[in-house]
Protein backbone atom coordinates (compact mmCIF):
# COMPACT_ATOMS: atom_id res chain seq x y z
CA UNK A 1 0.00 0.00 0.00
CA UNK A 2 1.42 3.39 -1.08
CA UNK A 3 0.58 6.59 1.31
CA UNK A 4 -0.59 9.27 -0.69
CA UNK A 5 0.86 12.72 -0.24
CA UNK A 6 -1.11 15.88 0.00
CA UNK A 7 0.11 19.27 0.64
CA UNK A 8 -2.56 21.42 0.22
CA UNK A 9 -5.44 21.48 3.33
CA UNK A 10 -8.60 22.24 0.57
CA UNK A 11 -7.10 19.01 -0.74
CA UNK A 12 -6.97 17.48 2.65
CA UNK A 13 -10.31 18.15 3.87
CA UNK A 14 -11.36 16.99 0.50
CA UNK A 15 -10.60 13.55 1.21
CA UNK A 16 -11.31 13.54 5.02
CA UNK A 17 -14.89 14.83 3.82
CA UNK A 18 -15.41 11.59 1.27
CA UNK A 19 -14.39 9.67 4.48
CA UNK A 20 -16.83 11.50 6.46
CA UNK A 21 -19.57 10.57 4.30
CA UNK A 22 -18.62 6.63 4.35
CA UNK A 23 -18.85 6.96 8.21
CA UNK A 24 -15.18 6.37 9.00
CA UNK A 25 -13.02 7.31 12.06
CA UNK A 26 -10.08 9.32 11.88
CA UNK A 27 -6.75 9.31 13.35
CA UNK A 28 -3.93 11.98 12.91
CA UNK A 29 -0.09 11.07 14.43
CA UNK A 30 1.38 14.86 14.48
CA UNK A 31 5.04 14.75 13.19
CA UNK A 32 8.28 16.92 12.24
CA UNK A 33 9.54 13.71 10.27
CA UNK A 34 12.57 11.91 10.77
CA UNK A 35 10.90 9.26 11.63
CA UNK A 36 11.88 6.56 13.81
CA UNK A 37 10.22 3.53 15.55
CA UNK A 38 8.55 5.25 18.18
CA UNK A 39 6.36 7.59 16.12
CA UNK A 40 5.62 4.29 13.62
CA UNK A 41 4.03 3.04 17.10
CA UNK A 42 1.77 5.81 16.91
CA UNK A 43 1.14 5.20 14.01
CA UNK A 44 0.06 1.13 14.40
CA UNK A 45 -1.79 2.93 17.74
CA UNK A 46 -4.00 5.06 15.53
CA UNK A 47 -4.56 1.81 13.08
CA UNK A 48 -6.06 -0.09 16.03
CA UNK A 49 -8.14 2.21 17.17
CA UNK A 50 -9.40 4.42 13.45
CA UNK A 51 -10.43 3.29 9.43
CA UNK A 52 -8.12 5.86 8.49
CA UNK A 53 -4.61 7.23 9.38
CA UNK A 54 -3.58 10.66 8.74
CA UNK A 55 0.44 11.29 9.72
CA UNK A 56 1.60 15.38 9.13
CA UNK A 57 4.79 15.96 8.70
CA UNK A 58 5.45 19.63 9.13
CA UNK A 59 9.05 21.23 10.58
CA UNK A 60 7.42 23.80 12.73
CA UNK A 61 9.34 26.69 12.44
CA UNK A 62 7.76 28.71 15.49
CA UNK A 63 8.15 25.56 18.00
CA UNK A 64 12.07 26.59 17.38
CA UNK A 65 14.04 29.49 19.76
CA UNK A 66 17.72 28.91 17.75
CA UNK A 67 17.91 29.24 13.79
CA UNK A 68 20.70 26.79 13.62
CA UNK A 69 18.35 24.24 15.57
CA UNK A 70 15.87 24.53 12.89
CA UNK A 71 18.41 24.72 10.32
CA UNK A 72 19.81 21.60 11.35
CA UNK A 73 16.36 19.34 12.02
CA UNK A 74 16.92 16.40 9.69
CA UNK A 75 14.40 16.37 6.32
CA UNK A 76 13.75 12.99 4.96
CA UNK A 77 10.77 12.77 3.47
CA UNK A 78 11.12 10.84 1.03
CA UNK A 79 12.37 7.79 3.71
CA UNK A 80 9.52 8.95 6.22
CA UNK A 81 6.93 8.17 3.56
CA UNK A 82 8.29 4.97 2.70
CA UNK A 83 8.44 4.14 6.14
CA UNK A 84 4.68 5.21 6.65
CA UNK A 85 3.79 3.15 3.23
CA UNK A 86 5.12 0.00 4.92
CA UNK A 87 2.75 0.26 8.04
CA UNK A 88 -0.35 1.45 6.05
CA UNK A 89 -0.67 5.19 7.01
CA UNK A 90 -3.60 6.36 4.49
CA UNK A 91 -2.21 10.12 3.91
CA UNK A 92 1.31 11.68 4.41
CA UNK A 93 -0.15 15.49 5.03
CA UNK A 94 3.46 17.25 4.43
CA UNK A 95 2.32 21.29 4.13
CA UNK A 96 4.59 24.19 2.72
CA UNK A 97 4.91 26.74 5.82
CA UNK A 98 4.29 29.28 3.57
CA UNK A 99 0.75 27.91 3.27
CA UNK A 100 0.62 27.41 7.31
CA UNK A 101 1.64 30.70 7.95
CA UNK A 102 0.90 32.74 5.11
CA UNK A 103 1.85 36.70 4.92
CA UNK A 104 0.05 38.22 7.53
CA UNK A 105 -0.27 35.08 9.48
CA UNK A 106 -1.08 37.01 13.30
CA UNK A 107 -2.11 34.03 15.78
CA UNK A 108 -1.02 32.45 18.63
CA UNK A 109 -2.18 29.90 20.78
CA UNK A 110 -0.40 29.92 24.14
CA UNK A 111 -1.33 27.58 26.90
CA UNK A 112 0.03 28.93 30.39
CA UNK A 113 0.51 26.73 33.90
CA UNK A 114 1.58 23.34 32.01
CA UNK A 115 3.90 24.85 29.41
CA UNK A 116 5.85 26.81 32.45
CA UNK A 117 9.18 25.49 34.06
CA UNK A 118 10.99 22.43 32.21
CA UNK A 119 11.31 23.00 28.93
CA UNK A 120 9.19 26.23 28.71
CA UNK A 121 12.36 27.87 31.03
CA UNK A 122 14.61 26.90 28.67
CA UNK A 123 12.87 27.22 25.51
CA UNK A 124 11.09 30.38 25.39
CA UNK A 125 8.47 30.76 22.79
CA UNK A 126 8.49 27.05 22.36
CA UNK A 127 5.29 25.54 23.67
CA UNK A 128 3.29 28.67 21.98
CA UNK A 129 5.01 27.25 18.68
CA UNK A 130 3.50 23.99 19.54
CA UNK A 131 -0.06 25.05 20.51
CA UNK A 132 -0.18 26.98 17.52
CA UNK A 133 0.85 24.28 15.21
CA UNK A 134 -1.36 21.48 17.10
CA UNK A 135 -4.63 23.60 16.82
CA UNK A 136 -3.93 24.36 13.32
CA UNK A 137 -3.51 20.54 12.44
CA UNK A 138 -6.34 19.09 14.37
CA UNK A 139 -8.65 21.43 12.50
CA UNK A 140 -7.19 21.04 9.52
CA UNK A 141 -7.32 17.10 9.58
CA UNK A 142 -10.77 17.01 11.67
CA UNK A 143 -9.64 14.04 12.70
CA UNK A 144 -11.83 12.21 16.05
CA UNK A 145 -8.46 10.84 17.79
CA UNK A 146 -4.60 12.12 17.67
CA UNK A 147 -1.91 10.23 19.17
CA UNK A 148 1.15 11.76 20.89
CA UNK A 149 3.90 10.33 22.52
CA UNK A 150 4.84 9.95 25.97
CA UNK A 151 8.65 10.84 25.65
CA UNK A 152 7.97 14.77 25.41
CA UNK A 153 5.62 15.05 28.26
CA UNK A 154 4.93 18.21 29.06
CA UNK A 155 4.27 18.93 25.43
CA UNK A 156 2.00 16.15 25.86
CA UNK A 157 0.31 18.09 28.66
CA UNK A 158 0.13 20.92 26.74
CA UNK A 159 -1.58 19.16 24.19
CA UNK A 160 -4.10 17.73 26.06
CA UNK A 161 -5.08 21.25 28.01
CA UNK A 162 -5.33 23.40 25.21
CA UNK A 163 -8.43 20.48 23.43
CA UNK A 164 -9.79 20.73 26.77
CA UNK A 165 -9.46 24.46 27.29
CA UNK A 166 -10.40 25.51 23.64
CA UNK A 167 -13.25 22.74 23.12
CA UNK A 168 -12.03 20.79 20.16
CA UNK A 169 -13.77 17.44 19.66
CA UNK A 170 -10.21 15.04 19.44
CA UNK A 171 -9.58 12.60 21.77
CA UNK A 172 -5.90 13.16 22.73
CA UNK A 173 -4.15 9.15 23.15
CA UNK A 174 -1.10 8.79 24.14
CA UNK A 175 1.89 6.28 23.33
CA UNK A 176 4.61 5.01 25.76
CA UNK A 177 8.20 6.29 25.20
CA UNK A 178 9.77 3.80 22.59
CA UNK A 179 13.23 3.28 23.54
CA UNK A 180 16.26 1.43 21.78
CA UNK A 181 17.76 -2.23 23.27
CA UNK A 182 20.51 -0.30 25.62
CA UNK A 183 17.41 2.15 27.14
CA UNK A 184 17.72 5.51 25.18
CA UNK A 185 14.57 7.23 24.35
CA UNK A 186 14.41 6.87 20.55
CA UNK A 187 14.43 10.38 18.99
CA UNK A 188 15.60 12.01 15.24
CA UNK A 189 17.87 13.80 17.59
CA UNK A 190 19.68 10.88 18.13
CA UNK A 191 21.07 10.74 14.96
CA UNK A 192 23.64 13.85 16.18
CA UNK A 193 25.25 11.73 18.46
CA UNK A 194 29.40 11.38 18.01
CA UNK A 195 30.18 7.26 18.51
CA UNK A 196 31.55 8.48 22.08
CA UNK A 197 28.50 10.27 23.33
CA UNK A 198 26.21 7.83 21.58
CA UNK A 199 27.53 5.12 24.60
CA UNK A 200 26.96 7.67 27.17
CA UNK A 201 23.25 9.04 26.44
CA UNK A 202 21.31 5.70 27.76
CA UNK A 203 23.08 6.66 30.95
CA UNK A 204 19.82 9.17 31.25
CA UNK A 205 17.52 6.84 31.23
CA UNK A 206 19.37 4.46 33.88
CA UNK A 207 20.01 7.67 36.30
CA UNK A 208 16.36 7.95 36.38
CA UNK A 209 15.83 4.49 36.83
CA UNK A 210 17.93 4.94 40.03
CA UNK A 211 16.47 8.30 41.40
CA UNK A 212 13.18 6.62 40.69
CA UNK A 213 13.85 3.93 43.04
CA UNK A 214 15.70 6.34 45.86
CA UNK A 215 12.35 8.14 45.87
CA UNK A 216 10.19 4.65 45.97
CA UNK A 217 12.91 3.97 48.91
CA UNK A 218 11.78 6.83 50.61
CA UNK A 219 14.54 9.46 50.08
CA UNK A 220 13.87 13.06 49.98
CA UNK A 221 12.89 14.74 46.99
CA UNK A 222 15.47 17.48 47.49
CA UNK A 223 17.87 14.10 47.77
CA UNK A 224 17.48 12.39 45.30
CA UNK A 225 17.04 15.19 42.82
CA UNK A 226 20.67 16.43 43.82
CA UNK A 227 22.28 12.84 43.76
CA UNK A 228 20.84 12.34 39.98
CA UNK A 229 21.80 15.60 39.03
CA UNK A 230 25.50 15.25 39.79
CA UNK A 231 25.15 11.60 38.59
CA UNK A 232 24.29 13.00 35.02
CA UNK A 233 27.49 15.52 35.08
CA UNK A 234 29.46 12.30 36.65
CA UNK A 235 28.15 10.46 33.22
CA UNK A 236 29.63 12.68 30.66
CA UNK A 237 26.91 15.42 30.44
CA UNK A 238 28.34 18.65 29.77
CA UNK A 239 24.98 20.36 31.24
CA UNK A 240 22.12 19.53 33.48
CA UNK A 241 19.30 22.27 32.23
CA UNK A 242 17.18 20.24 34.87
CA UNK A 243 15.92 17.25 36.37
CA UNK A 244 12.83 17.53 38.49
CA UNK A 245 9.67 15.58 39.92
CA UNK A 246 6.31 17.22 38.90
CA UNK A 247 2.83 15.84 39.55
CA UNK A 248 1.94 13.23 36.54
CA UNK A 249 -1.55 15.41 36.14
CA UNK A 250 -0.55 18.51 35.83
CA UNK A 251 2.97 19.00 36.10
CA UNK A 252 2.59 20.60 39.23
CA UNK A 253 6.12 20.97 41.73
CA UNK A 254 5.72 18.59 44.72
CA UNK A 255 8.56 18.52 47.19
CA UNK A 256 7.10 15.41 48.66
CA UNK A 257 6.22 11.79 46.72
CA UNK A 258 2.25 11.23 47.89
CA UNK A 259 0.69 11.58 44.58
CA UNK A 260 1.28 9.66 41.17
CA UNK A 261 4.69 11.39 40.32
CA UNK A 262 7.04 12.00 36.97
CA UNK A 263 10.30 12.40 36.96
CA UNK A 264 11.81 14.92 33.78
CA UNK A 265 15.07 15.29 32.47
CA UNK A 266 16.67 17.70 30.11
CA UNK A 267 20.61 17.17 29.29
CA UNK A 268 22.86 18.42 27.42
CA UNK A 269 25.77 15.76 25.26
CA UNK A 270 27.85 17.87 23.71
CA UNK A 271 25.83 19.31 20.77
CA UNK A 272 22.57 17.91 21.35
CA UNK A 273 19.55 18.11 24.22
CA UNK A 274 18.10 15.33 25.37
CA UNK A 275 15.32 14.55 27.21
CA UNK A 276 13.82 12.12 28.60
CA UNK A 277 11.22 11.37 31.30
CA UNK A 278 9.90 8.29 34.06
CA UNK A 279 6.94 8.10 35.76
CA UNK A 280 7.52 7.08 39.58
CA UNK A 281 5.65 5.13 41.84
CA UNK A 282 4.48 6.08 45.41
CA UNK A 283 6.72 4.69 48.13
CA UNK A 284 5.13 1.61 50.11
CA UNK A 285 4.21 3.74 53.24
CA UNK A 286 2.44 5.94 51.05
CA UNK A 287 0.71 3.61 48.99
CA UNK A 288 -0.47 1.92 52.21
CA UNK A 289 -1.92 5.20 53.57
CA UNK A 290 -3.58 6.19 50.55
CA UNK A 291 -5.53 2.87 50.50
CA UNK A 292 -6.38 2.88 54.24
CA UNK A 293 -7.79 6.79 53.46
Amino acid sequence: MSTAIVRIVSELRSIVAAWRREGLRIAVVPTMGALHEGHLSLVQAAQAKADRVIVTLFVNPKQFNNADDLAAYPRTEHDDAAKLASVGAHILYAPDAADMYPQGFATTVSVSVVSEGLCGTFRPGHFDGVATVVTKLLLQTGADLAFFGEKDFQQLQVVRRLVRDLDIAVEIVAGPTVREADGLAMSSRNARLSLTERDIAPRLAEILGQTAKQLNSGQSVDRALTDGREAIIEAGFSKVEYLDLRADSDLASIIRLDRPARLLVAAWLGQTRLIDNLQVALPPSEAVHQAAA
